[in-house]
């Protein structure tokens, strides 16, 4: 959903379809109620959905979505994943494995799941694997699949550096909100550098929500979302709710934000 005042758009992170997660974790809904939410959003206007092998059933959810839409549908669709990082259903943890062999076997699954990948992320991102022959090649490999939009998920400064000047990526993610402001100057140098971002964690895993007044939730709502927006960038802010009643207080106070 793209905001006419201002070149950011609200999307959808889907680890909450895939795996539980958040300040305070809940279980994830059944498929058929996913399928619906999916649904929700794209009809509420939300075109930008990202995902990744880590985040449990998410891809493969998000794949069957994908596959009820006609041509025109999916081609107004963004869909972003990630590799590196992998969950393991038998423990109901996440590993990470930089290795060019898991991260070639990622694409492959990643693209039998979703179909096609307009976007790419590397996952749990560090300054060896940035550096590293491994990633170089599998980035090769990566559009030689058709994939040619690279990001990278940061979460350390002297990461989001190296990303932010490589011109190997176009596109950063990062965690930034109003309780977390410790890669701001990433977020300046991103827009220095022209990479498109990808805000994440807007109410910083559902704790500015849960820490005020529920009461007060709209005006949250918005407060978080007005100070993400100052930042001008060129990309998306990310909200992680699997609730359609919440992604449309998310959707309302997305648009209330920019008012002012």
């Amino acid at each position: 959903m793209t905001n006419k005042n201002a070149d950011i758009e609200l999307g959808l992170g889907l680890i909450g379809i895939g795996r539980t997660w958040g300040y305070k974790s809940s279980s994830i809904p059944e498929e058929q109620n996913s399928l619906d939410f999916l649904m929700k959003a794209f009809e509420m206007g939300i075109n930008f959905f990202d995902t990744a092998p880590a985040y449990g059933l998410s891809e493969v959810r998000l794949g069957k979505f994908l596959k009820s839409l006609d041509t025109k549908q999916r081609n107004s669709v963004v869909v972003a994943t990630k590799f590196g990082e992998f969950f393991d259903e038998t423990t109901s943890s996440t590993y990470v494995d930089h290795s060019y062999k898991a991260l070639c076997s990622s694409i492959d699954q990643s693209l039998e799941r979703l179909g096609r990948i307009d976007i790419l992320q590397l996952h749990k991102t560090n300054v060896e694997v940035l550096q590293s022959e491994a990633l170089l090649d599998a980035v090769k490999y990566a559009k030689q699949k058709g994939i040619n939009i690279i990001g990278a998920s940061v979460s350390d400064v002297e990461s989001g550096c190296i990303v932010c000047k490589n011109n190997t990526f176009s596109v950063i993610q990062i965690p930034y909100n109003m309780n977390f402001t410790s890669l701001e100057e990433i977020l300046d140098l991103a827009k220095e550098n022209n990479k498109f971002v990808i805000s994440n964690r807007p109410f910083h895993m559902g704790e500015i929500m849960y820490k005020n007044n529920l009461d007060n939730s709209s005006d949250t709502i918005e407060e978080a979302f007005k100070f993400i927006i100052k930042k001008n960038f060129r990309g998306v802010i990310l909200t992680g709710t699997k609730s359609p009643q919440h992604l449309q207080e998310n959707l309302r106070g997305f648009q209330k934000a920019f008012e002012d």
